[in-house]
């Protein structure tokens, strides 16, 4: 991309011109030209500047923004104020036609192209750190438990069935997903081994019968949950022909869950994966990514959207991703598993000094510390919160075994995570503060 010398010659000095050009064709425009011919993530992350310019080029496509438009519609991007435009970035449209999410809107051709930029550097990423047997991949913006429905609703089609065979995980947004497309959970109970709450792959295949719809499962919950063996699954899935959905909420930031969901593409069949792009881009709640290495399947989610689509979190996640680049995020993935180090060292010294111990989990991003009577897990929890540390959950509460995946777990618990844009000040934070809250709870 340049801008014509020829239309600026004769205003300043031809020396100054090619200068200011340089600066303006390097900082500017060109990582926009790259990113339209090669449609895949940068190595390096955008500033601010140049990201707001490949918005304000692409939302200056649609047609809400001809002062000549004679603009007689139901729907003509019309707002009240300036600042609800500058609010969505300018993709007033939003995306997708009613009833197909991919389909291009004519009213909205730069809203268009954003979406199908967006959806191209979400299937890199996604190929990039880690599942690189996907096919492609859509960004829905719908929040993790909707889009779950979606892929539910496609595998009740395929299969005609009306059961979900679901390996206990306790979080209210898969079933309600579960139920939102009239569909029954079948909860498969986990087991204990050691410390870990475990799903048994066995189990999830005697379950199968002729109402199974679907069976979804699950890579990253709080431990002692550990995620379930979604390779062991997926063969059963192949095996069975039976539509099979991976929750990996938060997991595209651990390599070694994107390794395992990997494999269980390539060992066995795995329908649709679906991730939320505020826990792992560092963007606004609000948008997922479903992706697939089943295109056909990826396209009946897409027709299965009702209506058109807001552009929010499909922005949000170009930006974020633009604003990181490639190299930033494996910075980022690093970052990470140091702080879970770090976390998994001082919980360890500070469990050792109050009689506790860590539990023994196979988890890479939460960690989970025993908290013996009579200190209450759960109030810990809530004291934590008051002392301006969010994140922890303390389990199991007086009243109910929600949450714990498993009725009769042994002893009461701390879960605090180390997840992506977690930094080193606020783990040591969260633990001097733990020290402080168990120092005025005594044993005796």
């Amino acid at each position: 991309m340049k801008l014509p010398k020829e239309l600026l010659l004769g205003l300043i000095p031809e020396h100054m011109l090619d200068r200011g050009l340089i600066v303006l064709e390097e900082t500017l425009l060109k990582p926009i030209k790259i990113l339209l011919e090669q449609r895949k993530l940068p190595k390096e992350g955008w500033n601010d500047d140049t990201i707001r310019l490949l918005l304000k080029i692409l939302s200056s496509m649609d047609t809400d923004k001809d002062p000549k438009a004679a603009r007689i519609g139901e729907r003509e991007a019309r707002v009240a104020s300036p600042l609800i435009s500058e609010l969505a970035a300018g993709f007033v449209h939003g995306v997708g036609r009613s009833g197909v999410l991919i389909d291009p809107q004519p009213k909205a051709a730069g809203g268009s192209l954003m979406y199908q930029i967006a959806n191209r550097l979400s299937e890199d990423i996604l190929k990039k750190f880690g599942v690189e047997n996907i096919k492609g991949a859509y960004i829905l913006p719908l929040a993790t438990g909707m889009s779950i429905s979606l892929t539910l609703k496609v595998a009740r089609d395929i299969t005609g069935g009306r059961d979900v065979i679901y390996p206990r995980i306790d979080h209210k947004s898969p079933l309600n997903a579960i139920s939102l497309v009239g569909l029954h959970p079948k909860i498969i109970p986990c087991k204990l081994d050691g410390d870990t709450v475990v799903s048994d792959p066995n189990e999830i295949e005697a379950a199968i019968n002729g109402q199974t719809a679907a069976i979804l499962t699950t890579t990253t919950f709080f431990p002692p949950r550990q995620a379930d063996n979604v390779i062991a699954i997926a063969k059963i899935a192949k095996e069975k022909g039976i539509p099979h959905i991976i929750n990996n909420a938060y997991g595209v930031q651990s390599p070694k869950i994107m390794k395992m969901i990997r494999s269980a593409i390539f060992k066995g069949r795995v329908d649709a994966i679906i991730q939320s792009t505020d826990k792992n881009f560092l963007c606004p709640i609000g948008g997922s990514i479903i992706a697939s290495s089943d295109e056909n399947f990826l396209r009946k989610v897409a027709h299965s959207y009702a209506g058109r689509a807001t552009a929010g979190p499909v922005v949000q996640f170009l930006a974020a991703v633009l604003s990181l680049g490639e190299n930033r995020y494996k910075e980022l993935i690093q970052q990470q598993q140091n702080c879970y180090s770090l976390l998994k060292d001082l919980l360890g010294n500070l469990a050792e000094k109050f009689g506790e111990r860590l539990l023994e989990v196979d988890h890479p991003i939460a960690i989970a510390m025993t908290i013996t009577k009579p200190r209450i897990a759960h109030e810990i929890g809530a004291k934590l919160y008051t002392s301006r540390v969010t994140g922890p959950r303390g389990l199991p509460k007086p009243d109910s075994t929600f949450g714990t995946c498993y009725d009769e777990y042994p002893t009461q618990y701390l879960t605090i995570n180390a997840s992506i844009g977690v930094e080193e000040t606020d783990i040591r934070s969260t633990v001097e503060r733990l020290e402080k809250l168990l120092k005025k709870i005594p044993l005796s």
